[in-house]
């Protein structure tokens, strides 16, 4: 098996544009952007860095489950298991996340969970360049490896943005719902926190419309 793909150079992990560099650009912004946020001594700093995480991981996690573990599965014999340990981290972060989305950022037991996040995230980054994306490398040439970089990136760029926790973590379940997800998400971080929406009801209400919509470009497309 391939070594870490940490200390591996462009060139071994397949070129600028293979899913392996992207993925280890994104796991070092993350590692910036925590170890900035307990820099921080501002409040409103500090809310700001942790968006920027969110922001970034749950984009990065949707695009990982969406394009990058079903291959993994497909090509290696203990893809299932690997992939499943993983995901499991995940609902945790998402679970997590969505706990510290709703508390006051000057509650106790938010700072709390932002910690356990944090580790989880770490965690998650050794995890997947230890053992997963090393066992991808392996079975991918750096040409599949680089035609996976696109791909990821362009699931990645469309991505949520933020925690759902009821939402599956394989496709094809987070695939349906990744686009009326994204298009909340990113309307919510374009209006700020201030004025976002309120309210379970009006949130479902929005992703139904935006699935219905959906729904109603496919069938339109297939006649």
């Amino acid at each position: 098996m391939a070594r870490t793909i940490k200390s591996q150079t462009v060139e071994q992990l397949g070129g600028g544009h293979s899913v392996l560099v992207r993925q280890r650009i994104e796991h070092a912004a993350m590692d910036r952007l925590m170890d900035q946020y307990y820099a921080l001594t501002d409040l409103a700093e500090r809310e700001r860095i942790l968006r920027e995480i969110i922001q970034l991981v749950f984009s990065h996690a949707f695009a990982e489950e969406t394009v990058l573990w079903p291959v993994l599965r497909r090509n290696t014999p203990d893809g299932e298991r690997l992939t499943a340990r993983v995901e499991e981290e995940h609902q945790r972060i998402n679970d997590l996340t969505a706990d510290i989305q709703r508390l006051d950022p000057q509650d106790p037991e938010r700072e709390e969970k932002v910690r356990q996040v944090f580790a989880l995230i770490r965690q998650d980054i050794r995890d997947e360049e230890d053992e997963l994306l090393p066992r991808l490398q392996d079975a991918l040439g750096p040409v599949r490896l680089r035609r996976l970089g696109v791909a990821w990136r362009a699931v990645r760029v469309s991505a949520p943005t933020h925690p759902h926790p009821a939402v599956p973590r394989r496709p094809p379940g987070n695939a349906l719902l990744g686009v009326p997800l994204s298009a909340y998400d990113r309307f919510q971080d374009a209006v700020g926190p201030s004025v976002r929406m309120a309210g379970g009801k009006r949130r479902l209400l929005f992703l139904i419309g935006l699935l219905g919509a959906v729904g109603a470009a496919v069938v339109g497309r297939r006649r």
